[in-house]
């Protein structure tokens, strides 16, 4: 087993700018996973865990282990390599106060439109243009919550691995079906399996507690500052509002999603 003292070692490096920068993630098409329970749900999510860099005498309270007590501890199917670092590399790297020994190099998924694997009666959540990882991560906590099919990113600003997203998630972000494109590929998407757009916009809305999801439905929620844009208003077969009393018109985008998105699931499990 490989053994890491120095917080310049070449691992370490490319760890931190993985940690870092949303570039290089895109383009290598790898990020890190910080977190027993989070790895854990990355592994079952169907997600390539490449290596594990395990500080033991955080996650075990041992220097000495082997591979196997690291592969049971975080409960994983997989057998990535083992890489003992020390405890000053190991807080170097981690992203959360509350450290718990163990961060994964795990290898992304593809995120085509095409590749989601929806039910017969599919409840989809779309989320246009957010740019708040932990909206972001949120949103994602939300839908697994309520088991919808998938969350859709139109025109995506946030990145889907960022560790603040990760972080806020608690892991859902490998638990959910994700998929990205543009709000035209969205718009088209949609159309092409018979679903029904419900955009959440304040422009010439009715109330959402009185329309009808327990067919095929997808919910689209904007950002607080801007919305949605025209071209996915334009595309709903109704726009909907979260009637509210107070001096604002509009909530944090992770409330009104789940707001939103319960309200379909209630009438689901009634109908």
């Amino acid at each position: 087993m490989k053994h890491i003292t120095s917080p310049h070692n070449a691992i370490i490096r490319h760890a931190e700018l993985l940690q870092r920068k949303s570039k290089a993630r895109k383009k290598e098409g790898l990020f890190l996973v910080e977190g027993q329970r989070e790895i854990m749900l990355c592994d079952q999510g169907g997600f390539e865990l490449q290596q594990l860099l395990v500080c033991g005498s955080i996650l075990l309270n041992t220097e000495d282990f082997e591979a196997n007590d690291i592969y049971n501890k975080i409960n994983i199917n997989s057998k990535p390599e083992v890489i003992s670092v020390t405890q000053e590399v190991y807080e170097k790297l981690a992203y959360r106060t509350g450290t718990e020994g163990v961060i994964a190099f795990a290898k992304a998924k593809s995120q085509q439109l095409q590749d989601l694997k929806l039910s017969e009666n599919p409840l989809i959540l779309i989320a246009e243009s957010p740019e708040k990882p932990g909206n972001l991560g949120a949103i994602l906590r939300t839908a697994d919550a309520a088991k919808v099919d998938a969350v859709i990113i139109a025109n995506p600003v946030a990145d889907l691995f960022n560790p603040n997203v990760v972080r806020s998630s608690v892991g859902c972000v490998f638990t959910v079906p994700v998929a990205t494109g543009t709000t035209s590929e969205v718009v088209e998407f949609l159309k092409s399996k018979n679903i029904n757009l419900y955009a959440a916009t304040l422009q010439t809305s009715e109330r959402y507690d009185v329309m009808d999801y327990t067919t095929g439905s997808a919910i689209a929620l904007g950002t607080e500052a801007t919305g949605l844009s025209q071209e996915m208003r334009d595309a709903a077969l109704k726009n909907i509002i979260i009637p509210m009393s107070g001096a604002i018109d509009s909530m944090n985008l992770s409330v009104s999603a789940a707001i939103l998105i319960f309200e379909a699931k209630r009438q689901r499990d009634f109908k």
